[in-house]
């Protein structure tokens, strides 16, 4: 692991992260003390559909209009 301090990060900033997005790791100092660090991005696993298929039944009935009692109570 590489250790820069901050001044030398503000002015190779782009070249410090061609070299994290090749893999190496980069630690920014302030003052020798360790303030920061430059890790690669971990790209997110794409999503998986349809994992919960057959879980949830929707009934026929769903889009029925509410009864009165119930609409009423939504009403006050």
């Amino acid at each position: 692991m590489t250790e820069v301090g901050v001044h030398e990060a503000k002015t190779h900033l782009s070249r410090l992260l061609r070299r994290v997005a090749a893999g190496e790791e980069i630690v920014i100092t302030s003052g020798g003390r360790p303030t920061a660090r430059l890790v690669p991005f971990d790209a997110v696993a794409p999503r998986e559909f349809d994992l919960d298929r057959g879980m949830l039944i929707v009934p026929n009935d769903f889009d029925d209009p509410l009864p009165d009692d119930l609409v009423a109570a939504f009403e006050r």
